[in-house]
């Protein structure tokens, strides 16, 4: 069965291109050319994954990913035409999990889709329940795998799937120095190019929520390290 697309796109020509290559690689693909329809139709058809523009006419691509977040459990691709990562960070901190540059290779985006496939299908395999997992506890701060709830001085806190799962994969390797490269092949299944910097961005939004400034390390020249000893329970 192939992955269903939704591409929110009011590039016309842009748009086709774009679902003319994601159906040649095996893809079927729905378009819609608005914010109010891109909401009604991520709500109201099955999809694998949306691919997201940010400048959209009558709702723009991050009013869209804030209605439909709550609703919608697949991943949402951000599509940007500007380099400036405050669309990125913003894009990340409302619940999309990754994001991609107009501009960039048809292979990219096509990876990048994959990848997010990917790790959306080991998400909806896990068991819901913490009984074959770990409880992550660090004192102020517990991870709990089967849930995917993190507690921060005994209250839950908001946190995105970006964000889950780069914490997650720290706190896995809670004393280990893990680099830019190890994390991003870890978490998008592909070769980090240097250039990508969704990791800095979601360490950055990591730290401003609440505890997590003194908890995540960065090693000059190497990477990123959570600094305390897990506590298994």
């Amino acid at each position: 069965m192939s992955n269903r697309i939704i591409l929110v796109e009011d590039d016309i020509d842009l748009a086709q291109l774009t679902s003319e290559y994601l159906t040649s690689h095996g893809f079927e693909v729905t378009t819609v050319h608005d914010g109010e329809a891109g909401v009604e139709t991520i709500l109201s058809q099955p999809s694998d994954i949306v691919l997201l523009d940010i400048m959209l006419p009558k709702l723009d691509g991050m009013e869209v990913c804030r209605k439909v977040r709550d609703q919608y459990k697949g991943p949402i691709m951000m599509l940007t035409a500007r380099e400036d990562q405050i669309d990125q960070i913003i894009g990340l901190e409302i619940g999309a999990d990754d994001y991609v540059f107009k501009s960039s290779e048809p292979r990219l985006v096509l990876a990048k889709i994959k990848s997010l496939l990917r790790r959306s299908q080991i998400n909806a395999s896990a068991l819901p329940t913490t009984m074959d997992v770990t409880l992550l506890d660090f004192g102020t701060i517990r991870i709990d795998p089967g849930s995917r709830v993190v507690v921060v001085n005994e209250a839950p806190i908001t946190i995105s799937n970006p964000e889950y799962e780069l914490l997650l994969l720290l706190a896995q390797n809670a004393g280990v120095v893990l680099s830019r490269e190890q994390i991003f092949e870890s978490l998008r299944g592909i070769q980090y190019d240097g250039q990508n910097r969704i990791i800095d961005i979601t360490i950055s939004q990591l730290r401003s929520k609440l505890d997590f400034s003194d908890r995540i390390k960065t090693v000059r020249n190497k990477g990123y390290q959570f600094t305390n000893q897990v506590i298994q329970k």
